[in-house]
């Protein structure tokens, strides 16, 4: 399953805010939301993908991973759209993520992100393609070709997920 696309929608008073309806019916009656790793936004995962996520994070040890554990874990909620597709974010993840208002919802592949806005379309506005970017700065210190999609950090590739 591969969630593509960017729509924008506005939070209600309630903290409510549309689901679009090809997402929707990606994820299923049920899926989680949490707070996205490394990045000022909330993810979205089908319950499928949170199972595996979980079950990738419990095979490290607790003395490596306990913090990535709380953050993942702590503040996820399990959201189920009601009868007008619309999804109750609780006020803990929404501040994290900066969002008072318009939100921008978008595909990122094997997830959702919740963004603030205007903050997506600023994290946006100068981005360049990253593969291009990479081949860039390998050809730059003289090794062409080489790591164009390797992991820049050690451990990046245990939560790759994120």
């Amino acid at each position: 399953m591969t969630f593509v696309g960017e729509y924008e929608h506005t939070l209600d008073a309630k903290n409510r805010v549309f689901m679009p309806a090809r997402f929707r019916e990606q994820l299923g009656e049920s899926f989680f939301v949490t707070r996205k790793m490394n990045k000022n936004c909330l993810a979205v995962y089908t319950c499928e993908k949170m199972d595996q996520i979980a079950d990738l994070i419990n095979g490290f040890p607790d003395s490596e991973v306990s913090e990535i554990k709380e953050f993942l874990f702590s503040k996820s909620v399990q959201a189920s759209p009601d009868s007008n597709g619309r999804i109750v974010l609780p006020q803990q993840i929404l501040d994290y993520a900066s969002i008072e208002r318009d939100v921008a919802i978008i595909g990122a592949g094997d997830h959702i992100q919740i963004w603030n806005a205007s903050m997506w379309r600023e994290a946006t506005r100068h981005r360049q393609d990253p593969a291009q970017t990479r081949l860039d700065r390998s050809v730059k210190d003289g090794r062409p070709g080489t790591a164009v999609f390797a992991y820049p950090r050690p451990f990046e590739r245990m939560y790759r997920w994120a």
